[in-house]
């Protein structure tokens, strides 16, 4: 049986992941962007995980496999999928965490850098 645990094991793995809360549950981010969370809107089913993916890589996923992936209209406007933990095997969860990353990081803003500070004459 697949748990927060075991996600956050697999996902503490990867570069620059670290323990965080999101809404008032455990979540993973990389560098303070949220990865993974712990599916708490009522309208995902339970035992559910929230991903960050793309929208496409979302859609042929749950074209894929529905049993294990899914969407609800709460999560459409967002680039993620819902993961049913009873339905999905760890090497596939491992994948989809990798694919998560690649995507949260690759979208990730780069840090502006700090000006100088001017010095008043």
């Amino acid at each position: 049986m697949i748990d927060f645990d075991t996600v956050r094991k697999l996902a503490l793995a990867l570069p620059d992941v670290e323990d965080g809360t999101a809404y008032g549950t455990p979540c993973l981010k990389v560098r303070g962007r949220l990865l993974t969370c712990i599916a708490i809107n009522k309208s995902a089913e339970p035992n559910s995980l929230v991903v960050r993916i793309s929208i496409d890589d979302r859609n042929e996923m749950i074209a894929a496999d529905p049993d294990t992936y899914y969407v609800t209209d709460h999560y459409l406007n967002y680039p993620s999928i819902l993961v049913r933990l009873s339905r999905i095997r760890r090497d596939v969860l491992k994948d989809l965490l990798l694919m998560s990353w690649k995507f949260v990081t690759a979208t990730a803003a780069p840090k502006r850098r700090k000006r100088p500070k001017r010095v008043s004459r």
